[in-house]
C-alpha cells in the first residue's frame, strides 16, 4: 500500500486510516521477523515491578515515530513509552496527533503468548478519526475510520479472497445478560487489581464467562468482531483506547464510561447497544 506525504491540513478519516494500516502493518511484520525465540527480556519498568517495557517496544515505537513523520511532518505524535512532537525543530500544525501503541500486550510478547498488538489512531481535537490495530502473531488488521464503519482482514479471515478487499464488522445481536461472554484486563498495582478482582468476581455469577487476553486494543476489536459480547476495564490510557475504541464504534458498539460519561481511566465499557443498560448496572453494582 503506497502512501504519498500529506498536506498539513488534510483531516480526512479515509484518508488518515491509510496510514495508519500502513504504518502498523509495516511495524507488526519488522516485529514478526525480529521476535526471538523463547523469552524476551525485559529492558525496564513503568508503572510497577510487573509492568514491564522491552527493547522492542522502544524499537517499534521509534519505527512508527518516523514513518509518520515522514508521511505526515505536521502532525503531533504520543506514544506510550514517551510523548514526542513529529519534528523536534517545528511545533506541529496540522491538528492531527497520532496515538499509538506500539505493543499493547507486552507481557504476553514476553512469554510468546499469541495476543499481542500494534495499535495507532489519528485524533482530531481528541477525538479518534482513524485507526488500525495489527494482530501481530494472526496477521489480523483491524481499522476504521470515523463515520465509514470498521473492517477486518487477514490471519483469520484468510478464507476469503484477500484481493476481495477487508470484511465489514458489525456487531451481533445483544445476548441475554446471563448469555453475554465479557472481556476483561486487570491494572499492574497491586490495590487497584484487588478491588478488580472483588469486581469480577461478582460479575462472574451474572454473566456466561469472562476472558482475560491481555491486550485493551484486541479485547475492544474482539466486542467489534463479535467474538465477545462486551468489555470492561479500568485504569486505561489514552494509547489503549484510541485505535480499539473506534473500531468497536464503528462496529456499531457503544463505548462509554461511567455514567455515561467519556470512556477512559476511571472506566471503559463497549458492548453491543442491546446490552448496555443491564451491563451498566451489573458493572456498577459490582464495584468497577
Amino acid at each position: 500500500m503506497s502512501v504519498e506525504p500529506a498536506g498539513p491540513d488534510d483531516h480526512d478519516p479515509a484518508g488518515l486510516r491509510t496510514v495508519a494500516v500502513t504504518v502498523a502493518r509495516e511495524a507488526a511484520s519488522w516485529l514478526r521477523r525480529e521476535r526471538p525465540d523463547g523469552r524476551v527480556r525485559v529492558s525496564g519498568t513503568k508503572s510497577s515491578p510487573t509492568d514491564p517495557v522491552t527493547a522492542f517496544d522502544t524499537a517499534v515505537q521509534e519505527l512508527l515515530r518516523v514513518q509518520l513523520h515522514a508521511l505526515r511532518p505536521d502532525d503531533a505524535f504520543l506514544g506510550e513509552e514517551g510523548v514526542q512532537q513529529a519534528d523536534e525543530k517545528h511545533e506541529a500544525t496540522s491538528g492531527v496527533c497520532w496515538v499509538v501503541d506500539p505493543i499493547d500486550g507486552t507481557v504476553n510478547f514476553m512469554y510468546g503468548l499469541p495476543a499481542y498488538a500494534v495499535s495507532v489512531a489519528a485524533q482530531v481535537d481528541g477525538a479518534s478519526v482513524a485507526a488500525c490495530v495489527v494482530d501481530v502473531a494472526s496477521g489480523e488488521e483491524f481499522a476504521a475510520a470515523r463515520g465509514l464503519g470498521a473492517t477486518l482482514r487477514g490471519g483469520r479471515t484468510a478464507r476469503h479472497d484477500d484481493a476481495a478487499g477487508p470484511v465489514r464488522l458489525r456487531v451481533p445481536d445483544a445476548p441475554p445478560l446471563d448469555q453475554a461472554l465479557v472481556a476483561t484486563g486487570f491494572s499492574y498495582d497491586l490495590d487497584t487489581r484487588r478491588r478488580q478482582a472483588a469486581a469480577v468476581a461478582g460479575l462472574l455469577a451474572e454473566v456466561r464467562d469472562v476472558r482475560r487476553f491481555g491486550s485493551a486494543s484486541l479485547d475492544l476489536c474482539a466486542v467489534a468482531a463479535g467474538r465477545v459480547d462486551a468489555f470492561v476495564e479500568q485504569g486505561l490510557e489514552p494509547w489503549d483506547l484510541a485505535a480499539g475504541g473506534l473500531v468497536a464504534e464503528e462496529a456499531g458498539a457503544v463505548v462509554v464510561g461511567p455514567g455515561g460519561q467519556a470512556p477512559g481511566v476511571r472506566l471503559v465499557l463497549a458492548t453491543t447497544p442491546g446490552l448496555l443498560a443491564p451491563l451498566r448496572d451489573l458493572v456498577e453494582r459490582c464495584g468497577f
